[in-house]
């Protein structure tokens, strides 16, 4: 995420709650590098929707915590995956 993006932010929170289309939910840790705020490796979210270059995801702010993540592949269409998928785990009760 660009630092112009977390401008809307008082300060950018540690850790979000991803959401997506289908209203499966992530809880994703984020740090600051090299004047971005990147979500930390091991990403379950990034793993699930087998996020790759090339790929494009898109993010809406809904509250201070809660960011909205659509993904789309290499081809613009949007990858869409359903909560079954990944390990229970990693889901956030919405």
């Amino acid at each position: 995420m660009p630092l112009d993006f977390t401008k809307q932010f008082q300060a950018v929170p540690r850790e979000f709650k991803l959401k997506t289309n289908t209203d499966c939910a992530w809880r994703v840790t984020v740090r600051l590098m090299n004047e971005r705020v990147i979500l930390d490796t091991g990403c379950p979210f990034a793993a699930v929707h087998q996020i790759k270059i090339c790929y494009i995801v898109t993010f809406k702010l809904l509250t201070p915590d809660t960011q909205k993540a659509i993904v789309f592949n290499d081809d613009d269409i949007e990858v869409v995956t359903k909560c079954g998928k990944h390990d229970d785990a990693f889901a956030v009760n919405v």
